[in-house]
């Protein structure tokens, strides 16, 4: 998908804050972040949604996405305290990149219901 915001980032025609790249998953920091530590995991695979994980190479990149969050927190020493993360889907679900996403958001308390 060309014009999928999050495409153009992971093929550098978009800047943004990498914090980790492999051959599968990237991850930047939010310009808008909601939390000190606000960094989005995505994969290089354009994935609409999770409910377009149903092939089990999409599930091993949102195995692998996961794990990147893990060593995210830990890197950015968040994973004692505590982090969230946040996968939105779909309109109501507040949804507004169409490329599978996670948001790990740290460094602070997290309120509850989240919205």
């Amino acid at each position: 998908m060309t014009d999928c915001i999050f495409c153009k980032i992971i093929r550098g025609e978009l800047g943004a804050e990498f914090v980790h790249q492999d051959e599968d998953i990237v991850a930047f920091r939010d310009i808008q972040p909601q939390a000190p530590t606000h960094v989005l995991v995505v994969s290089r695979k354009h994935i609409p949604t999770i409910m377009d994980c149903e092939l089990p190479e999409n599930m091993e990149l949102l195995n692998k996405m996961l794990a990147v969050c893990r060593m995210i927190a830990k890197r950015e020493m968040i994973h004692e305290k505590g982090f969230r993360l946040v996968i939105n889907t779909g309109v109501e679900g507040g949804q507004l990149v169409k490329h599978l996403h996670i948001h790990l958001l740290g460094g602070r308390e997290m309120g509850w219901p989240p919205g």
